[in-house]
């Protein structure tokens, strides 16, 4: 049995047995479905990432604590004005952007009054291995509740620059993943959605989601609720989306007004070496980069413009300046 027919008769077992004997814990499931909650999302027209991510926004949170607490995936709520929870009923509660992470992709806000739900408990998502079953929920109730299984657990790459190590991927993908809590056979949360993935097991065309592991949150919680950010230097930011094509790194565009586009890098450029070092593959890339400093350290790179070669330095940033975000800690 081929590797993809392996992963897709476990999705059909995870369906057949349904999911993980946690619909029968009554009132247990009720509870635990009562704490996803909606989110709507009110951009402001000249945040930066409007044009990406729109300015209406609508996705899941997962309240934590017995205040309101609730996490959900950072970019929802990145460069908001307002946000509401919208509750199983249908009752609507404003709510205030506590946090924002770029490292691990998380977002955090607190709802304005009690909500009356009790909150899910963080699971060990260190614990989770392949072929666990699961649930994943988006708001919505019973009815965007999915069986599913863990068929992977690895480093991801994103394009916008971000890292995430030991990311959990399930499948089959459920489609609205934003924000949805992946939740374990007791019911606790291990993991927040973040993408719908062609390729939940590396390299096999098998669809899937992406969620971040809820072990992300807890080393950094404490300081996000008092500070809005880790208090750590960041890491360089280069403004590059980029795409792994045919063996090379390409980029795909770069950010208006960021660090590359300052420095004459354009959609269509490959990306040969950072700071004399050969690049294979896009976690090369920013391994190799964030390897040489903090946010503001000069990057020397070398980039095929059509037949051309030509070095540059792009002198890096703190993404979270170029952002247009409300409140935001002065450097």
């Amino acid at each position: 049995m081929t590797i993809l027919n392996w992963c897709r008769a476990s999705v059909v077992l995870v369906w057949l047995w349904s999911p993980v004997t946690l619909a029968a814990k009554e009132p247990l499931f009720e509870d635990v479905m009562a704490a996803v909650v909606g989110l709507r999302v009110d951009v402001r027209e000249d945040a930066r990432t409007a044009k990406s991510l729109g300015i209406e926004r609508e996705g899941s949170g997962v309240v934590i604590d017995t205040d309101g607490l609730i996490v959900t995936i950072g970019y929802l709520i990145l460069e908001a004005r307002a946000v509401s929870v919208v509750l199983a009923g249908g009752d609507v509660v404003p709510a205030r952007i506590l946090a924002y992470d770029h490292d691990s992709g998380f977002g955090l806000i607190r709802a304005e009054k009690p909500l009356g739900v009790s909150p899910m408990r963080l699971g060990d998502s260190k614990v989770v291995d392949v072929l666990e079953p699961g649930l994943v929920a988006s708001y919505g109730g019973l009815a965007h509740v999915r069986p599913v299984r863990i068929v992977s657990r690895r480093v991801f790459a994103g394009y916008w620059e971000y890292l995430l190590e030991n990311a959990i991927f399930t499948s089959p993908p459920h489609p609205l993943f934003g924000g949805a809590a992946l939740i374990n056979s007791d019911g606790e949360l291990i993991g927040i959605g973040s993408l719908v993935v062609p390729d939940a097991v590396a390299e096999t065309p098998l669809p899937g989601n992406m969620f971040v592991p809820i072990e992300a949150l807890t080393p950094i919680v404490d300081e996000l609720l008092a500070k809005g950010r880790k208090s750590m230097p960041s890491k360089p930011w280069l403004g590059i989306y980029s795409e792994e094509t045919a063996g090379q790194l390409r980029v795909a565009r770069v950010a208006d007004e960021g660090p590359a586009a300052r420095a004459g890098i354009e959609s269509g450029d490959i990306i040969l070496t950072v700071a004399e070092q050969r690049v294979a593959s896009m976690e090369d890339f920013y391994r190799r980069v964030w390897a040489l400093g903090n946010a503001g350290v000069p990057v020397s790179m070398t980039v095929l413009k059509g037949a051309i070669t030509r070095d540059i330095v792009v002198h890096s940033m703190d993404r979270y300046n170029w952002l247009r975000i409300q409140g935001r800690r002065p450097d």
